[in-house]
């Protein structure tokens, strides 16, 4: 199997530099144009034309192959690997900006406003029963339409100065109560799809899972002084290269016991929250997020196939239109849970419409279980299929929408504002 190069890899940053450019000359954001890059780089389109451009095969083997990989037994090349410390920085940025005494504080309106995002769950149930006719192909769609990206909403609210502003607490509730929700679902769903002991298999990793987090909560609540003492006093270097080896450390280990490395490093960053080093951490750690940040948009692109599209194109084209609508009716209700007026909770129910990483994990999940038996191959195929063009759709709408909140504000509210009186 071919290798990704030194060549290859330089392909794809200078290819990302050049979208950078692209997204500043037209006022959009850059991660749809990040995935449209990857794309066109990716084995399925400038892939196939050897001779002028080498094939870019995603962590040395098939796509299909290593997004299974990611899901099942964390074997990753050098793009599969850079993507996922992507999704941990990004979540260790979210986690610096929602320490644990916000988070306690919240409980309550975090509790109220993810009960209601769980709606889009349900939803999602009944539409993959209607498409698929089959309880567990349903509970895959559930997953793949109800959980938003954590990675690409936050950046987007980084990129768009969001992050300080009122719609930035319940956008930041609701995406914790769905990690949370979506570690013990994807414990579940994958003990499921490999066949590996059914009910018992599925309880013990939920065990496992839970007991890691309650860890993590704890460490977090308890161990302020910990995370202080590590970096009283060290250098620039070493203040990145610790944070780095304790937040990527315990990502790691979390995803070797079946949790969201997501979560994870959602938990480390609320510890480091609690210390003086925030400024200096989101200084120094910024650009490092932001390059690997950069390769795991990218990764959503080389992981696509336009070709696969064609016999799912209704398909996505059903599941775009009533998700977005159950996503934007149920986020706005959940800023009104946090008293916001209908301005902001209409930035929090655009901000929630992406959905990205972790509807991936579970397309390749569905791709295992079409292996195994569990699920047809064909049902896994075509929910793979599905899961990629949606979630190409849904990055590219979601970071559109919040580009453009200030034009639909203009539209949307005053109606609202005219009803409620």
């Amino acid at each position: 199997m071919a290798e990704v190069t030194l060549f290859q890899v330089g392909v794809l940053f200078a290819a990302a530099a050049v979208a950078g450019v692209a997204a500043d000359r037209i006022g959009q954001s850059v991660i749809p144009l990040y995935i449209l890059v990857g794309m066109a780089l990716g084995p399925f389109v400038l892939g196939r034309l050897p001779d002028v451009l080498p094939p870019l095969e995603v962590a040395g083997m098939d796509v299909v192959g290593s997004v299974s990989a990611i899901a099942v037994d964390g074997t990753t090349g050098f793009v599969v690997l850079g993507a996922e410390i992507g999704i941990v920085l990004l979540l260790f940025f979210l986690g610096l900006e929602f320490n644990i005494e916000r988070l306690l504080e919240s409980r309550q309106r975090i509790g109220a406003a993810g009960t209601i995002d769980l709606a889009n769950f349900v939803v999602g149930f009944g539409l993959g029963w209607v498409l698929f006719g089959g309880v567990l192909a349903a509970v895959f769609v559930a997953g793949i339409v109800y959980i938003s990206s954590s990675a690409i909403i936050t950046k987007s609210l980084l990129d768009l100065g969001w992050i300080a502003n009122d719609e930035a607490d319940p956008i930041l509730g609701i995406l914790v109560y769905e990690d949370l929700f979506i570690a013990i679902y994807l414990a579940i769903i994958t003990a499921i799809a490999t066949g590996s002991g059914g009910v018992s298999e599925a309880l013990t990793s939920v065990a496992v899972g839970m007991g890691f987090i309650v860890a993590l909560l704890a460490l977090v609540t308890l161990g302020e002084p910990i995370f202080d003492r590590l970096l009283a006093g060290a250098s620039h270097e070493f203040t990145v290269i610790r944070t780095l080896g304790l937040t990527v450390l315990i990502a790691g280990v979390a995803l070797s016991l079946g949790v969201s490395e997501a979560v994870a490093a959602f938990f480390v960053g609320m510890g480091f929250a609690s210390t003086d080093h925030v400024h200096d951490l989101e200084r120094l750690l910024e650009p490092v997020r932001d390059t690997f940040a950069a390769l795991f948009f990218l990764w959503i692109g080389l992981l696509t196939d336009p070709a696969s599209f064609g016999p799912v194109v209704g398909l996505i084209a059903i599941a775009v239109v009533v998700t977005t609508a159950s996503k934007l009716v149920t986020a706005y209700w959940g800023g009104r849970v946090y008293d916001l007026s209908e301005r902001r909770s209409v930035r929090v129910a655009l901000g929630m419409t992406t959905r990205g990483e972790f509807s991936l994990i579970i397309a390749s999940i569905a791709l295992t279980a079409g292996a195994n038996g569990v699920v047809p191959a064909g049902v896994a195929d075509e929910l793979y299929a599905l899961a990629v063009g949606y979630v190409l759709a849904m990055s590219i709408l979601g970071t559109t929408l919040m580009g453009y909140a200030d034009r639909i504000e203009g539209i949307v509210v005053p109606r609202l504002e005219a009803r409620s009186t």
